[in-house]
């Protein structure tokens, strides 16, 4: 599974605004709503659901929400670039700058887990970070996301 699979170029925040985590996850869902043709309402339940669990601050100024809507008919990913960290509640105390929302359909269970796995590795690579965080020009960074994912395809 590439990064393209998922991800569209319309999907890519390049400056998001906000000064909290709610606010972070409402602006995302807002922007997911209008790219999956699913309700904002429904996104947000979702992904506040998901962060009661544990967050998905994964450390490194990196968050990858994520959850699972029964009507979505396949995966779809949103990329954004905060203007400024926010606190996320990060498992290592750190603001998130880089998000990566994930949201999959009910039943995809292996798909989910697969596309979690992908985002992670990308994102993992600190030199594509740094490259993320250098630019705010959203074709750039849906480049950035996508030609790493296949230059360094396994």
């Amino acid at each position: 599974m590439e990064i393209s699979d998922i991800l569209e170029p319309r999907a890519v925040i390049a400056s998001l605004r906000a000064a909290n985590k709610k606010q972070i996850l409402q602006e995302i869902a807002r922007r997911a709503a209008e790219i999956t043709l699913q309700p904002e309402r429904a996104i947000v339940d979702v992904l506040v659901e998901r962060e009661r669990l544990g967050t998905t601050g994964v450390g490194a100024g990196i968050a990858i929400p994520h959850g699972k809507l029964p009507t979505l008919p396949r995966l779809y990913g949103l990329f954004a670039r905060l203007e400024t960290p926010v606190e996320f509640e990060s498992i290592d105390g750190q603001p998130v700058d880089l998000i990566f929302l994930l949201l999959a359909p009910g039943g995809a269970g292996a798909d989910h887990l697969k596309a979690l796995a992908r985002v992670s590795r990308l994102l993992r690579d600190r030199s594509v970070c740094e490259k993320l965080r250098g630019s705010d020009n959203a074709e750039a960074l849906y480049a950035l996301l996508t030609e790493h994912a296949t230059s360094n395809a396994a």
